[in-house]
């Protein structure tokens, strides 16, 4: 089985999650200049954001991620363009894309949520492979926790690098993974309340006082910002005062109620008003007691 370390180039088996526009150039750097590999959260794809984020990354070794059901018809290319040493792609059919990556000499990172879909992805030529469980903040399915997933896909694929993703904040928490298959862990909350992650102070104070309690799966978000994602997947976010009234009640919004949510989401945005504002983040937030730097997160784990 190939070593995860050694497909990726790197010395601790840590990932940052592409969290879009938060994994931003310096942490992507910062990650991957501790051992790990910072990946840029390239979204939906375009230049201007990874042409200034490269620049703040330097001659770090930072990946890019994108998010392959909406993103732009050259996202694939103009990432590549930047010559990073691994492409991630979620959310999408990776097929078309891989051998573009692997062209351009770059590993086809793929992110799953089951396991026809890790199949699939090893079908069409995924390097590693990224098992996101149900846990996880941001978007993704509802469903298969991670400790049910990992277990599974392991099964069907016993040589491909496989990686956890959801809930994880610590070491304990990668040794569980890995005693249920995983070679390594991406993390996207843990490495959000860090000094490096593109955002603004109050959110991450938020994620220091909140729990995974506070949380909720739902898509009201993606009604109130947009896009809307297809059938199939929602978002884990802390609560709101919004979700507290309209999480699982989506279908009774009309545009009469809508309309006023979104102007006032984007007021809370400018605000930084976080009892508002949506801020993505999975149920590993109890282990998350302080706003620290990136490298002692990824220093917690070792090859």
């Amino acid at each position: 089985m190939a070593d995860l370390c050694d497909v990726l180039g790197i010395e601790r088996p840590v990932l940052l999650a592409p969290m879009a526009k938060i994994a931003g150039g310096v942490l992507s750097a910062a990650v991957s200049d501790a051992g790990g590999l910072g990946v840029l959260g390239g979204g939906y794809g375009g230049t201007e954001w990874l042409d200034e984020q490269t620049q703040l990354a330097g001659d770090s070794r930072v990946g890019i991620g994108l998010i392959t059901w909406n993103m732009s018809a050259t996202a694939v290319a103009d990432a590549l363009a930047y010559q990073p040493p691994a492409l991630w792609l979620s959310f999408g059919d990776p097929a078309p894309h891989i051998p573009l990556i692997h062209e351009a000499g770059a590993v086809a990172i793929c992110q799953v949520a089951s396991v026809g879909e890790a199949l699939a992805a090893i079908d069409a030529g995924a390097d590693v492979i990224v098992a996101q469980g149900s846990e996880s903040g941001g978007h993704g399915r509802s469903g298969r926790s991670l400790f049910g997933l990992l277990p599974a896909i392991r099964a069907a694929a016993p040589s491909i690098p496989l990686v956890a993703a959801g809930g994880i904040g610590d070491a304990a928490g990668f040794d569980a993974a890995r005693a249920l298959g995983a070679d390594g862990v991406a993390l996207g909350t843990a490495l959000y309340a860090t000094h490096e992650a593109q955002d603004a102070e109050a959110a991450k104070q938020r994620l220091v006082t909140a729990t995974g309690d506070d949380t909720v799966r739902c898509t009201l978000y993606d009604k109130v910002r947009g896009p809307e994602w297809p059938e199939g997947y929602d978002g884990r976010c802390v609560k709101t005062e919004l979700t507290d009234e309209w999480a699982g009640r989506e279908h009774e919004l009309t545009s009469n109620t809508l309309e006023p949510m979104v102007a006032r989401h984007t007021q809370a945005a400018s605000d930084a008003d976080m009892s508002v504002r949506v801020l993505w983040a999975g149920e590993g937030l109890d282990a998350i007691t302080a706003i620290r730097p990136a490298a002692e997160i990824v220093e917690r784990f070792t090859r």
